[in-house]
């Protein structure tokens, strides 16, 4: 990320090396033009250090300032209302005290084991990020420089968790029964199911799963829900008759998921549903819509690291259920090496 200068010029650059970076995973996040970032990748827990390098423009020139700080911040962005920005982790290291910089400085810093209790995200009205902040305090005008990066949250389920059985039906016409194999699945997951028809007196043309995203943001009054249909996956095309079932098996990693995030800091939800469309031959249309978990997953399990020292050496619709408690889930502190699914 260029310098943000409110001067009339920059007198020194300013850059962050985070420690440990050269091994350090990236992950990518989409930015709000849509397009991808690359960023380092922290867990939560995981301590968070490196060195602010300070370079003078002019060499024998000096650089008079009231202070060098740098902070570690998380915070939440609604777009509409783009002027707060809604801060739930803010800690602050001081580097200098007011003085003077006549040479080149460098300035070592640690936030140890630090809180990062969301997972980054970009939305369609909103974005959660992390992100270290260097300000050289003068005067007229501060020098700043911040440098993303992005946290993954993982979870660990039972791998045997509770089916979906559902029924849909229009009385004396038609009388579908669907089932899918859990309700909880992993971002590289495969949903398997099966649909009955049990009776089919309207003629069924076509027939399609979707996986829906919802994005809630805001409170009360003020609640804007944003859907997007994330994945359409056909599974029928043709008039079933009755007694068949129709087996489904969609695999996720070939879409854009996130995890399902419940009221984060009371800003905003992302939530998934698996939407059964059918269409019949006068083209009408019928829903039937169920919510599903989705969570980021690690193969590896590593027990916490406890000595900071040692941290630093391993740098017609149905109303949807209503959202499963986090309590279901145990979160886990991976660290760099954990595999993600």
């Amino acid at each position: 990320m260029a310098l943000s200068f409110f001067g009339f010029g920059q007198s020194a650059e300013v850059d962050i090396v985070l420690d440990g970076q050269d091994s350090r995973k990236t992950a990518e996040i989409k930015a709000e033009d849509g397009k991808k970032e690359r960023h380092y990748l922290y867990y939560d827990g995981e301590t968070v250090s490196g060195k602010v390098s300070i370079t003078l423009k002019k060499p024998g020139t000096k650089l008079e300032h009231q202070g060098i700080k740098i902070e570690f911040i998380g915070q939440i962005e609604l777009y509409y209302d783009r002027g707060n920005h809604h801060e739930f982790t803010s800690l602050v290291k001081e580097l200098a005290r007011p003085g003077e910089l006549s040479q080149n400085s460098s300035y070592d810093f640690e936030f140890v084991q630090v809180e990062k209790p969301y997972e980054s995200y970009t939305g369609a009205n909103v974005r959660l990020r992390y992100l270290l902040r260097v300000t050289i305090v003068k005067r007229l005008s501060d020098l700043v420089k911040e440098k993303d990066i992005i946290v993954h949250t993982l979870s660990q389920y039972p791998d045997m968790n509770n089916s979906i059985k559902m029924e849909v039906g229009i009385e004396d016409c038609l009388h579908i029964e669907f089932e899918y194999n859990k309700s909880k699945y992993h971002l590289k997951d495969v949903i398997v199911g099966k649909i009955y028809f049990l009776l089919v007196r309207i003629k069924i043309k076509h027939m399609e799963i979707q996986i829906i995203k919802r994005e809630t943001t805001g409170s009360g009054p003020n609640t804007f829900n944003e859907n997007e249909t994330i994945a359409k996956y056909e599974i029928m095309d043709g008039a079933p008759v009755r007694g068949e079932s129709i087996p489904i098996r969609l695999f996720l990693s070939g879409y854009e998921l996130t995890p399902s995030m419940k009221d984060i800091n009371k800003k905003f939800s992302v939530r998934y549903f698996l939407n059964l469309v059918l269409v019949d031959e006068e083209e009408r249309r019928y829903f039937k819509q169920q919510e599903i978990t989705v969570f980021r997953r690690s193969d590896k399990h590593r027990k916490p690291i406890q000595n900071a020292n040692m941290l630093k050496k391993h740098s017609p619709q149905q109303t949807p259920q209503a959202f499963l408690d986090a309590s279901n889930a145990h979160h886990v502190n991976p660290y760099r090496e954990a595999d993600e699914q």
